[in-house]
């Protein structure tokens, strides 16, 4: 990883291998991939055009009510015959045949009194073979499951009077940096149920931006047959989730977040789809090759999933114009592309370590997957100004947050997946065994002018089977011992490191931050929605929010620390608006757990010892002047001890061979920040 003073002089490279020799013998590997996106762009567009008048498939196929009436379209190339049904037939599979166009396409219009907003249909696709099978249309707006027999039918989505956006304080460029609040709609309420669109809005909106959050990601919005798949089994891609309502409520959600100023961010899941085939879009025309790869590569061997094949034009324009669907209809601000690691290579990643480059650029790469992440992140940014696109990718694949034109991706960030699984293996250790030389490697490592979200747990950390941080510190003594009224030492090392690990992360790896929901006061329990294994339970598929409203508990005190961290963030930058601000080390101690480090003017010193505070540590700070304490986790509102002073002042001292510094008081279990002046 090089400064950029380093590679002034060279000469003129893709900017990709300009900051990374390593990447020099791959050259022809970046190159191919290169070349394939603008074949397969100038492929796309051979019509004429742009991308984003490509990607308006929603526009032409579904339902939709035009001055003739109704008009209803869809693709299926290898189906012999389609038939519209629902209730505004009486459920008459064969009253309703549709018409092949010379283009392909299937074809029926009807007059504007024949079909009403809300009215449930399904279209019947008979195979090349002469099988039938009942459809739900692919891009349906709205889906809905029947009590009784629990079927999935689509719904006619055509408001008399459509939405009217205000979009108030909805921003041209996104919030430098994000402060990302990951959430789940259907679990974000506290009574045992599913939560909608409209209590998230009215509830917890609110709370993301009282505790200094400025961006929300929502999960699971995209259709999904199978509640407790957590939202990635999308069966309906055009379709926000039933669950929680229907779609206006979705843009009430949007818009009212617009007016608390919160930029809004979709999970999207294009690295697999649902293999149901009553309410997904599998086999739509009766074959797998319509989305999907033939044979046992069509499948994810670990998901159970079906694999899109990204070499389809068909695929591409149904994938493409679905990212431009959600960025105009319900006016997201950008995506979080989950899973992005099967995209990019043929073996989805799988057994692979990526422990090498060879690794990254081989026969396992899947061109048609890395081309396709090539044009949606040129489409996003095209389609909406001050887009922002997030990878979800655990290979580490270079480029990925680079430039097409440099050879990258074009995402404007990479989630630092590496961090949580630094912090899962810590707190499984005794605190005398945490690795002060992998903390410090694995926060500060990164490629370079690569944007990474920092983070210390997402919802994958709270998933049944593992706990929060927070709960694997304190495990059951959160039942009992969170009462401010007496002191539990399991509960207060737990907060000690907690906030550390937190303040840590932000301040070494992340160009942005994120939070799952809840974890902001260290949610007890894990995550674990309803289904057959737990009698379909909503106990864990809910967040507790009186535990955090209760001021007799230390769930507010977690809270607090995290909202005064944001804020102190924000108010000494310390997550600069630029592509290179490093910090720098300037003591690590192994046996002692002490780490002292700058950035951005500000110095930082840990001390994660179990049980040894240091009277006087020499704190070398290198840059001589007037130190004083400006932020701390020990402090008492924070479930701290309050060990650390706040009004002393420290001089450097010259002579030193540590170079200049001071001696201060650094206490067990506590990380300190001080600033000149």
């Amino acid at each position: 990883m090089k400064n950029p003073t380093e590679i002034a002089d060279k000469p003129k490279e893709l900017g990709v291998i300009q900051t990374d020799d390593w990447l020099m013998p791959y050259k022809q590997d970046i190159l191919l991939r290169l070349n394939k996106y603008r074949e397969k762009k100038e492929y796309l567009l051979r019509g004429g055009g742009t991308l984003a008048d490509f990607a308006s498939g929603h526009e032409w196929y579904g339902i939709h009510k035009d001055a003739q009436g109704w008009v209803y379209r869809e693709y299926a190339p290898a189906a012999s015959a389609l038939h519209f049904f629902g209730e505004f037939n009486g459920w008459n599979r064969g009253s309703h045949p549709m018409t092949r166009t010379p283009s392909g396409d299937w074809e029926l219009r009807l007059p504007a009194d024949a079909l009403a907003h809300g009215q449930r249909v399904l279209v019947r696709v008979s195979g090349r073979f002469g099988e039938s099978v009942d459809r739900i249309p692919l891009y349906i707006k709205k889906t809905e499951q029947d009590k009784v027999s629990k079927t999935f039918t689509g719904v006619v989505w055509q408001p008399d009077k459509p939405f009217k956006w205000t979009d108030g304080n909805r921003g041209k460029t996104p919030p430098e940096p994000l402060y990302i609040y990951e959430a789940h709609i259907g679990m974000a309420q506290e009574e045992g149920c599913v939560g909608t669109y409209d209590a998230f809005r009215e509830n917890i909106l609110p709370r993301i931006r009282n505790e200094g959050y400025n961006c929300v990601q929502l999960m699971a919005v995209m259709d999904h047959p199978y509640y407790a798949s957590f939202g990635y089994q999308v069966g309906m891609f055009y379709a926000a989730s039933q669950w929680f309502g229907d779609p206006d409520g979705l843009k009430r959600l949007v818009d009212a977040a617009h007016a608390l100023g919160l930029y809004v961010l979709l999970d999207v899941v294009h690295s697999h789809a649902c293999p149901n085939t009553c309410e997904g879009i599998a086999n739509f025309d009766g074959t797998d090759e319509m989305f999907f790869h033939p044979g046992a590569r069509g499948w994810h061997q670990a998901w159970g999933t079906r694999v899109f094949d990204y070499g389809k034009p068909q695929v591409v324009h149904y994938l493409l114009s679905n990212l431009k669907f959600w960025l105009t209809e319900y006016h997201f601000d950008g995506f979080r592309f989950d899973g992005i690691t099967s995209m990019l290579y043929v073996n989805h990643g799988l057994g692979n370590d990526f422990s090498s480059y060879n690794q990254y650029f081989s026969m396992n790469t899947d061109i048609d997957g890395c081309v396709y992440l090539m044009l949606a992140n040129e489409l996003i940014h095209t389609v909406r100004e001050g887009a922002y696109t997030i990878a979800e990718d655990v290979s580490g694949m270079p480029g990925l947050c680079r430039a097409i034109e440099d050879g990258g991706f074009g995402f404007d960030a990479r989630l630092a997946m590496g961090i949580p699984d630094l912090w899962v293996n810590m707190v499984k250790r005794r605190d005398e065994d945490w690795d002060m030389q992998r903390i410090w490697y694995t926060l500060t490592s990164r490629r370079a002018f690569e944007r990474v979200i920092g983070y210390c747990e997402s919802h994958d950390q709270a998933l049944v089977g593992d706990k929060t941080i927070m709960f694997h510190l304190a495990d059951s003594e959160m039942y009992f011992s969170m009462t401010k009224s007496f002191e539990n030492m399991k509960i207060a090392r737990a907060m000690n490191l907690v906030n550390c690990i937190k303040l840590l992360t932000l301040s070494l790896g992340a160009d942005g931050y994120l939070n799952f929901m809840g974890n902001e006061f260290g949610h007890p329990e894990w995550i674990d929605f309803p289904r057959e294994g737990n009698g379909w339970n909503y106990h864990y598929a809910r967040r507790q929010w009186h535990l955090v409203d209760d001021p007799e508990l230390r769930y507010s005190q977690l809270a607090a620390f995290d909202r005064d961290m944001l804020e102190f963030a924000k108010e000494t930058a310390l997550i600069p608006h630029t592509d290179w601000v490093n910090p720098t080390q300037l003591w690590i101690d192994q046996g002692r757990k002490i780490l002292a480090y700058r950035k951005n003017g500000l110095v930082f010193a840990a001390n994660l010892h179990p049980t040894d505070s240091v009277a006087e540590f020499y704190l070398p700070v290198r840059q001589a002047g007037r130190y004083k304490s400006v932020f701390t986790t020990d402090a008492a509102e924070y479930g701290g001890h309050g060990r650390v002073s706040m009004d002393a002042a420290y001089e450097t001292t010259e002579g030193d061979p540590r170079g200049a510094g001071f001696f201060v008081y650094l206490p067990n279990r506590c990380v300190v920040v001080l600033a000149k002046g």
